[in-house]
């Protein structure tokens, strides 16, 4: 771990010098990172007309423009930066493409995501996974409903912790950081949003138990 976090510093120490290919170095790692994100925010509606790619690769301009000043006085650590920047650009497609519809489209962003927040549809989708066959198809709709169900009686912040930690992959201090809030009260929500998903999906059958 270390050892990655000093890579990681010659990397940007690198970029910060004009080195092109340091900064590709530096956003191929965390690309992965940056690319679940946005398979899980980007607003159904424009999915087959945006890809993913296009998003990481707007983004990746942007920090080429603002790594010096983002240097000059960083206030979050490197990835959640970059995060912040691919989550600008998600909102910026979002506005450009559903305009006026952005509103009945899904929620503004709010409590400090920094990107469009993860919708109850998305994170179902993530959970129920594909299901081909028709008798599949048939079971999956009966979840879908009872799933939707369960995310909406959580709580916007509670939803989102579950968002960053279960299916972003954040760690417990990198979601504490985006949300602004405590590393404490961020582990109590993901346990307690955890639980209640773990005990529909139970009864859903979709776990052991």
């Amino acid at each position: 771990m270390l050892q990655d976090s000093s890579q990681v510093d010659d990397l940007i120490h690198q970029a910060a010098k004009g080195d092109a290919v340091a900064l590709d170095s530096l956003f191929s790692r965390y690309r992965p990172r940056l690319k679940r994100m946005v398979q899980l925010r980007l607003n159904q509606q424009l999915r087959g007309r945006v890809d993913d790619s296009d998003v990481l690769q707007e983004a990746f301009l942007e920090v080429s423009k603002n790594l010096d000043g983002y240097l000059d006085c960083p206030k979050m650590p490197f990835f959640l930066w970059l995060r912040h920047i691919t989550g600008q650009k998600l909102i910026s497609i979002h506005r450009q493409h559903l305009g006026a519809k952005m509103r009945d489209a899904g929620r503004e962003v709010s409590l400090h995501y920094e990107a469009p927040p993860a919708s109850t549809a998305s994170i179902a989708g993530r959970i129920l996974g594909p299901m081909t066959s028709p008798s599949q198809a048939v079971m999956k709709e009966e979840f879908r409903a009872s799933l939707h169900e369960a995310l909406d009686s959580m709580s916007d912040l509670d939803r989102e912790v579950l968002a960053l930690r279960h299916f972003e992959q954040l760690t417990n201090q990198e979601a504490a950081q985006v949300l602004q809030i405590e590393e404490s009260a961020a582990s109590k929500r993901y346990l307690r949003a955890l639980e209640r998903l773990q005990s529909i999906l139970s009864q859903m059958k979709l776990l052991d138990d």
